[in-house]
């Protein structure tokens, strides 16, 4: 558990906030027209009228706009001299250079200085019904005594720290007390094996420390993520220090290069406990001077899509990018609570649980449960307790709990909500209509983001928009402020007319997209500039609607090309059917087409039907909705899809059982039950036996 030092010192950390403000604090001046209704920071822009013409601006004259838009939202030391110094073609990328900031200051300081009552986290423990509350004033007491404890122990400006923690306010607090000494951090999502933290701690080179818990908690089970650091440092001889916390009363294994980062004492007038992150450290922590462009994090891909990526992102732009997107595409009002159910392993947890919220002064919610613990009413009972305006998650979790039914949405209130959001994966239609029909009462607009750890922040969402501009189900549609999408054909033109498909690019740079790739630029250069000189590769496929509107087809490797035709995998997976709960559609070699087509199919709970009705079912509706080469050649039923924790469908390991490549799975840590993998290659072996009979 835990919870700040008691509230004695809260006000000496709120009086410091309130001189280091005063520091940072850079004043514009005076706008030259009125402040814009929908968006203050546009205010100094001239001849802007509504939000076409605000949209236009941000990519016509991209400087002006992030200039007007930085000097308002940030508070600054020392302003920027130029706004950006950018070369896709190169992978140069530079926002703000001249400016000087600091991270923590600008997510927690400015708001202790207004309200340090505030509250900033709301942790949705995994034990139902036992959530903690923390101010923002303790959350910077927290932070200061953190980075005070950093810095006694070595780690200086420029340094990076590993952090293998669950979702927690030790976590959150983490990130920003590396943030407030200019140390960078790597945060590795916790579900991840003792081989692939270390491969990750040894690529990023952190040398010095590694901040841990004594065990993890989720779904009402434990994990010993004590012990999985202890097997990772047997490959990594450079890191000397290991600050672990306690997450349960589970005693640990300490070795010379632990250290206890807490004292726990029960506060009797509460009953609970309360942490004391080395009680001698001082609650005042002077915060670096950072430049716009130093490393704030470096953050991996999860390996869904190859090898993994240490991405970097940078301070300003970062920071900038996350909390604009975080305040307009969801329409983020002061007082409003944030709920972004992400792990803060992944970069959904990074810039919408942790990054933006907190820049924007808002409460945030740190679920670290599960969606079905323990019952499928989990998010909608925490909605109505936590009183959750905004409400983000997965397509996959939207899908699982469509399965359950209806009546685990409808036993909870859920009249707070005013948005809904889908991230990670393109969302079928019928699990959008049940989010906006069941979950929303169909007075919430849904808003199907498209965005990437690369880009930091979201590219592309239904919103911001006109209020009574349409939401189609099922597509991401309009480009965020200073987002320049284009569609590239397989010569490497731009396809300039509508009702067409293409590989998603990017025309122009924008302040949160990620730097380089940790140690390897030239890879950088390879992945994301090299295909399309000039342009910014997402690896995406997308189509380009009548109206203008985007829809992301699925990963272009998630392309399958059956005889000449190019059909992506989600438009497949999109075509619905009553009795699917839910499914996957990978490629395979054929000996005739080139490439045939495989689909994993999940059925709801409680559907009785023939598998081979259903197949017919399928492929006729498939052949109905798209073309009859697009109808899946093998259908193989299963209990559930192989996953990440974080709920992303991975199909890798699927394409692997295909093609029979067993040797080829890789570390299949990340899932949320490996035993998963088992049964889809069972199924697997099933459905070729009684296809070769």
């Amino acid at each position: 558990m835990w919870l700040p030092c008691g509230c004695t010192s809260k006000y000496v950390a709120s009086s410091f906030a309130r001189r280091t403000l005063a520091s940072y604090l850079h004043v514009s001046g005076r706008s030259r027209c009125n402040v814009a209704a929908f968006m203050p920071e546009a205010a100094g822009l001239e001849g802007v009228s509504g939000r076409a013409a605000l949209r236009e601006l941000s990519v016509s004259n991209s400087e002006s706009f992030w200039a007007a838009v930085a000097r308002h939202r940030l508070c600054w030391s020392t302003p920027f001299h130029t706004v950006q110094d950018c070369d896709l073609s190169r992978g140069k990328i530079k926002w703000f250079e001249g400016g000087k900031l600091n991270v923590s200051v600008n997510c927690l300081d400015r708001h202790v200085h207004t309200c340090p009552e505030r509250v900033a986290l709301i942790w949705e423990r995994d034990e139902r019904g036992s959530e903690m509350k923390y101010t923002y004033g303790e959350l910077l007491e927290m932070t200061c005594r953190l980075g005070n404890l950093l810095r006694r122990h070595g780690v200086k400006r420029g340094d990076c720290v590993t952090i293998y923690m669950p979702t927690c306010p030790l976590a959150v607090a983490s990130m920003l007390a590396c943030a407030r000494i200019g140390a960078a951090h790597n945060v590795v999502f916790a579900g991840f094996s003792a081989d692939a933290l270390a491969e990750r701690i040894r690529d990023g080179e952190m040398l010095l420390l590694i901040i841990t818990v004594n065990q993890g908690v989720r779904g009402g089970k434990v994990t010993e993520l004590k012990k999985t650091v202890d097997t990772a440092m047997q490959s990594c001889p450079t890191v000397k220090q290991v600050f672990v916390a306690m997450r349960t009363d589970n005693p640990v294994t300490m070795t010379a290069r632990d250290i206890a980062m807490e004292e726990v004492r029960e506060q009797k007038a509460n009953q609970i406990l309360e942490i004391q992150i080395q009680a001698v450290e001082d609650v005042v922590c002077e915060p670096a001077v950072m430049n716009s462009e130093d490393v704030l994090f470096l953050l991996y891909t999860s390996g869904s899509t190859g090898k993994p990526k240490g991405l970097v992102h940078t301070q300003a732009g970062y920071l900038l990018y996350a909390a604009l997107t975080h305040r307009y595409v969801f329409s983020y009002h002061d007082g409003d609570v944030f709920g972004c159910v992400a792990d803060i392993g992944w970069i959904t947890g990074h810039s919408y649980v942790v990054y933006g919220p907190l820049a924007n002064g808002a409460t945030t919610v740190l679920f670290e449960s599960t969606p079905i613990y323990p019952d499928p009413g989990r998010y909608w009972d925490m909605v109505e307790r936590l009183k959750i305006n905004q409400f983000y998650g997965a397509p996959t979790a939207i899908r699982l709990l469509l399965k359950y039914g209806d009546q685990w949405v409808n036993k909870y209130d859920r009249s707070t909500l005013k948005t809904l959001g889908s991230v990670g994966e393109p969302i079928n239609t019928e699990a959008w209509e049940w989010y906006h029909r069941v979950v929303g009462d169909g007075r919430c607009p849904v808003v199907d983001t498209w965005w990437q750890t690369e880009t930091g922040g979201i590219c592309i969402a239904p919103r911001p928009s006109d209020p009574d501009a349409e939401i189609v189900p099922g597509m991401a549609m309009r480009p965020f402020f200073g987002i320049n999408p284009v569609l590239m054909d397989t010569e490497g033109e731009v396809l300039t007319s509508n009702n067409t498909s293409g590989a998603l690019c990017m025309a122009q740079p924008w302040p949160g997209m990620a730097r380089t790739i940790h140690n390897n630029h030239q890879r950088f250069i390879d992945t994301y500039f090299q295909p399309y000189p000039g342009y910014f590769f997402t690896g995406d496929g997308a189509y380009r609607s009548e109206e203008g509107y985007y829809q992301i087809t699925g990963r272009l490797d998630d392309v399958i090309n059956v005889s000449g035709h190019r059909i992506g995998t989600a438009e497949i997976e999109d075509v619905v059917c009553p009795a699917v709960a839910e499914s996957a559609v990978v490629g395979y070699t054929h000996s005739i087409k080139g490439q045939g087509v495989y689909a994993f199919v999940v059925l709801k709970k409680g559907i009785d039907v023939q598998e081979a009705d259903l197949s017919r079912q399928l492929n006729g509706m498939v052949s109905e909705k798209i073309a009859k080469y697009a109808s899946p050649d093998f259908i193989q039923f299963a209990k559930r899809l192989p996953k990440t924790r974080s709920g992303k469908i991975m199909r890798r390991v699927l394409r692997k059982v295909v093609e029979s490549d067993l040797e080829g799975l890789g570390d299949l840590s990340t899932l949320d039950d490996p035993a998963a993998v088992q049964e889809i290659i069972q199924g697997h072996e099933k459905l070729l036996s009684k296809n070769r009979s």
